[in-house]
């Protein structure tokens, strides 16, 4: 099958032979070469989701942790608003005790 293809060239000049192989080499170097930037965009492109789902877990990490401390800060409160009652109640009875 090759012969078909190349059967075309037939009855050209050495020159155009010789243009027509240099052409032909040169397009061989370009497909080479798009393949290896081709597999080079692939790679980054799986490192960049790779980063992106990294960012997100962290964001999600991020405002897991900021709840949680929300959720710390109001037990605080409470346990000081608790501790403040009891001092107060405390107070309250030694005032009593002495009277």
């Amino acid at each position: 099958m090759s012969w078909v293809v190349e059967e075309w060239k037939e009855g050209l000049s050495t020159r155009a032979l010789q243009k027509i192989q240099e052409l032909e080499s040169q397009l061989d170097k370009l497909k080479k070469e798009r393949q290896k930037r081709q597999f080079q965009l692939e790679l980054l492109e799986a490192a960049l989701q790779k980063q992106k789902q990294k960012v997100e877990n962290e964001k999600n990490e991020g405002a897991t942790l900021k709840r949680e401390n929300q959720s710390l800060m109001e037990l605080c409160d409470n346990l000081e608003k608790t501790k403040q009652k009891i001092l107060h109640d405390l107070q309250v009875k030694e005032s009593q005790v002495n009277y």
